[in-house]
């Protein structure tokens, strides 16, 4: 078998999905980005405040994600076997239970916050200011997680360019608002980091209502009503539990183990949690590409198992594999080219900047095998329908290696910040190893009953 698909509509479909589901993505970024470098400039201990605070956003966002993802698998496929309805019943399904995970996000950190910082770091002035900004930032929880299910939904059909256009909107919206309210320009008080949560949940308020307006005036494929979220299927949610349950675990597993490297990093001191979450920040705009290809291949394959063509599943996952080791050698590169300037764009002291420009070098190495790993374990494992491959992947990887390992480097052998950050990535390279095995095995393509 070639390693390379002959058919351009292949290629089409899949730098088209890819580039707009990046774009979003980077634009979603952006707004996380534009956090950073107002509070940047604003106070250091104010931006490490937010970044510990946007750990709890995080692991919202994975659990989300992770009811999300189990929808697309399952409504790709009906996509692909034209199956209208089941998509709309799914996609319920996927919304009762991110609706469920944000409001007992929102009351946990509304009435603890104090609780939950205290888990990164015991800096009183990093948690003053985190505080602040979660007693309003938790509010947009809801909206976010309606917003994404929404937009998951369309993109399970190949409706992309409207996350485009929201994600843009949410953009523009917020770096206005957090310029006039960070800083108090135009009469408005300076607010700081309560400013910066004021306007993200504004913009997150606008961009639920852009997306409920698309989906009731515009969309044509799905044409969802408000009364089809009113009713459960009971063979397909057994259906859903079954595949997105493991997802929905893994993801929560994954956001536990990233809170908890940032609460190892916190624990070695102030300038450690500002460089981590310039690096984190850097990486994940730098990087969108590699998640928005696994998100293409999740459409791709789920699309191609419903339509039954098992043959092309096979060549399209061959084909992806290189094009995933393509796509990490060039944002590798960009990442470690562009990390000096990018860093003088923050106020931070010489030790934090210092750490950063280290930190990014690493991530510049490791990302080769985050773009090979990932999507082809989430893109194409997942959504062939072997779940639960990946949560116990991680599981080993991540809670009885990495984390064992770097507490250790940090708290017994007090080795420094960066070679502690070494052991924390370090899975992203061996996790290749594993990925290559378990895809060209091609076990991993289950087709399910209805």
């Amino acid at each position: 078998m070639s390693l390379f698909v002959r058919e351009t509509f292949f290629y089409k479909r899949f730098v088209l999905l890819t580039l707009m589901i990046g774009l979003q993505n980077i634009i979603t970024l952006g707004v996380n980005l534009s956090d950073n470098l107002m509070l940047g400039g604003y106070s250091e201990s104010s931006l490490s405040g937010v970044a510990l605070a946007n750990q709890i956003q995080f692991l919202l966002q994975m659990l989300v994600m992770g009811a999300g993802e189990g929808m697309v698998i399952m409504a790709s496929r009906y996509w692909g076997a034209k199956d209208i309805g089941s998509i709309k019943k799914v996609i319920s399904i996927g919304m009762r239970l991110a609706v469920l995970l944000s409001v007992v996000m929102l009351a946990i950190v509304f009435f603890f916050p104090q609780g939950c910082l205290s888990l990164f770091t015991n800096d009183q002035s990093v948690i003053s200011e985190g505080m602040a900004y979660l007693k309003i930032i938790c509010f947009s929880y809801v909206f976010f997680a309606i917003t994404n299910i929404l937009l998951s939904s369309l993109r399970s059909v190949e409706t992309v360019k409207i996350g485009l256009m929201v994600s843009l909107s949410t953009l523009i919206i917020n770096v206005c608002l957090n310029y006039v309210l960070i800083y108090g320009h135009f009469g408005f008080p300076a607010l700081g980091v309560s400013g910066s949560a004021i306007a993200t949940l504004i913009a997150r308020i606008i961009e639920t209502v852009v997306v409920c307006m698309y989906i009731k005036r515009i969309d044509t494929k799905i044409l969802l009503k408000l009364k089809d979220f009113f009713s459960i299927d009971p063979v397909l949610f057994k259906q859903y539990i079954k595949i997105g349950s493991p997802i929905l675990l893994s993801n929560a597993l994954w956001a536990g183990a990233m809170a908890m490297q940032t609460a190892i990093l916190g624990h070695m001191g102030g300038p450690a949690i500002a460089a981590n979450s310039i690096a984190t920040t850097i990486f994940q705009l730098i990087s969108v590409v590699i998640f928005a290809s696994a998100s293409a291949s999740a459409i791709l394959i789920g699309k191609t198992i419903g339509e039954g063509q098992l043959d092309k599943v096979k060549a399209y996952s061959k084909t992806l594999q290189i094009l995933y080791v393509i796509i990490g050698l060039g944002t590798g590169f960009i990442l470690f080219v562009t990390k000096d300037y990018v860093i003088n764009l923050y106020a931070i002291s010489y030790d934090a900047k210092a750490l950063a420009l280290q930190f990014m070098t690493v991530l510049s190495i490791t990302v080769i095998g985050t773009a090979y790993q990932m999507p082809s374990l989430t893109g194409i494992v997942r959504s062939g329908g072997d779940t639960k491959f990946v949560l116990y992947n991680d599981f080993i990887f991540m809670w009885l290696v990495v984390l064992p390992a770097s507490a250790l480097c940090a708290f017994v052998f007090n080795l420094s910040p960066v070679v502690t950050f070494m052991f924390l990535k370090c899975d992203q390279i061996l996790k290749c190893f594993v990925a290559i095995v378990k895809v060209n095995r091609f076990k991993w393509i289950r087709v399910f009953d209805r």
